[in-house]
């Protein structure tokens, strides 16, 4: 085994260029594959992130206002929605549909504590609404049967809008707050997961109401269940249009008139495209592979050419046809091993890098933020079963090569020019 090492290595030695290439075309391979799925998985991290914190089976329902005619009405006629239409929507659907929640809203509200405020919205919530929005609290508790039960002035703030108004790392909780001239109970402090406004206030419906004598839902909300495809939730998403429809007297497929929002439907188009986002990065990442391996086995190829007369030598004085085929597929494996594990040290150390720079990438769009590629690294062991992979199909790329070298007649091997 030593002696077959030391002739590989002076095979190598005296062809350094033709060597370095093809291994450069294999560690390139390798290094591609594993930068690719690296990005891939950073893109599908911050997906299933967002997707983690979001509830996907949420469904809200916005009115708007009518864009064709219908029953005698013209078109641009405003859809108002109450809680008949909660009750009307929940009782038609419930085989799909739970966790009903109304929204009131009231914009341009001022929230402050001495002489430090915020301009923003309030949302008048049942207590299911942040299930059926995803929130997550980091003190305190959300708005609760009670609180909608005695109509109590409690109020639930972003941890940004804590931060502003009463300063870094304060618990809040407990605290007074003063909401246009009237005193609200800071009863709970939702965490900032990036999608949700810090300038949005959350509290009991039946207070809103009774504060601003509004009636009228901003919106409606649901969680979806028994569904498991994108045709029966978009199927869903028509059925809460046309029993609106009906009891609005508008078209069921006028989509101006009400708004639906069906997260398990987007939820499902993000998995299927996140399924071909994957294919696509593991099909470039092989075709890569392969053009390193069809290096290997052309320059084994050009090897085997040039040192025919060698092994016409080796055969005359009886070098067996094994110990041939043996050293040009060892050679064909030291190289696309040696150089497949550089490609993948140099990918894992690409990715890792990566993970550092920009594992926490957020893209600000105003109001919130939407983090877009998260810990963007392969797992170690998908990198080795790659590079076992590539040595495999190396040694298979030069098992050809190393066939016709077995096949040369000694006879011709010596008249070889």
């Amino acid at each position: 085994m030593i002696d077959l090492l030391q002739e590989i290595y002076a095979t190598i030695r005296m062809n350094k260029l033709r060597t370095f290439l093809t291994g450069f075309a294999v560690a390139w391979g390798i290094f591609i594959l594993i930068v690719l799925l690296g990005s891939g998985n950073g893109l599908l991290n911050a997906f299933k992130e967002s997707s983690g914190i979001m509830n996907f089976n949420a469904i809200t329902i916005y009115p708007s206002r009518t864009t064709k005619p219908h029953g005698g009405f013209q078109q641009g006629r405003p859809i108002n929605l109450d809680e008949t239409d909660i009750s009307a929507v929940g009782t038609q659907l419930s085989d799909n549909l739970y966790n009903e929640s109304g929204v009131i809203s009231q914009g341009d509200m001022i929230i402050r504590n001495k002489d430090k405020s915020i301009n923003g919205t309030l949302m008048g919530v049942a207590s299911g609404f942040i299930k059926n929005q995803g929130l997550t609290l980091k003190h305190g508790r959300f708005v609760n049967e009670e609180d909608i039960k005695e109509k109590r002035r409690s109020i639930v703030l972003h941890e940004k809008a804590i931060e502003i108004l009463f300063g870094e790392n304060i618990d809040a909780t407990g605290k007074t707050i003063e909401l246009n001239k009237t005193v609200f109970l800071v009863v709970g402090i939702s965490a900032d997961l990036g999608f949700n406004d810090y300038r949005t206030y959350y509290s009991p419906i039946t207070t809103v109401k009774q504060i601003f004598n509004k009636d009228k839902l901003s919106n409606i909300s649901f969680i979806s269940k028994n569904l498991s495809s994108i045709e029966e939730s978009e199927k869903l998403t028509q059925d809460i249009r046309t029993t609106l429809a009906n009891k609005h007297n508008f078209s069921a497929d006028d989509w101006g008139a009400v708004w639906v929002s069906n997260r398990f439907t987007s939820y499902l188009q993000q998995q299927t495209a996140s399924g071909y986002l994957t294919i696509a990065i593991w099909i470039i990442g092989i075709f890569t592979l392969l053009s390193g391996i069809v290096g290997v086995s052309n320059i084994m190829l050009i090897s085997v050419k040039e040192r025919t007369r060698e092994f016409g030598i080796r055969k005359a004085i009886g070098a067996k046809p094994s110990s041939i085929l043996r050293l040009i597929l060892f050679e064909s494996v030291i190289i696309t091993t040696v150089f497949g594990y550089i490609g993948m040290l140099a990918g894992i150390l690409t990715t890792e890098w990566m993970s550092i720079q920009a594992g926490k990438q957020v893209v600000d769009v105003g109001v919130f933020s939407q983090t877009v590629f998260t810990d963007p690294t392969v797992d170690i062991g998908v990198a080795v079963q790659a590079t076992i992979a590539l040595i495999i199909a190396g040694t298979i790329a030069g098992f050809i090569p190393a066939r016709k070298a077995v096949s040369v007649k000694p006879i011709e091997a010596l008249n070889a020019r």
